[in-house]
């Protein structure tokens, strides 16, 4: 199920940075409010708390689904060690 931005007020860059703030930082709605109303965009704090409800899973399971899977194999291209001094390239 994909997310509908339709019948939304303001553009999806807005809806999403207002929602990717209150999860990446320690901010309330009404930080958020201040902080999009010194940028010059008037929204409501119960709007980003409606949005926060409303977008955070689905955009949680597309940055799940974007991850690579751990695996037991690494890749390691290149290391330069010091020992005494001397630069050793493995």
């Amino acid at each position: 199920m994909s997310v509908s931005y339709k019948y939304h007020r303001f553009p999806i860059e807005i809806i999403r940075h207002c929602v990717w703030l209150y999860y990446a930082f320690p901010l309330s709605y009404r930080d958020i409010e201040k902080i999009m109303l010194y940028r010059g965009i008037e929204v409501t704090y119960e709007a980003i708390r409606k949005w926060c409800k409303k977008f955070a899973q689905e955009y949680a399971n597309q940055i799940r689904r974007r991850r690579p899977e751990p695996t037991d194999k690494w890749h390691l291209d290149e290391v330069v060690i010091t020992i005494k001094g001397q630069q050793y390239c493995l």
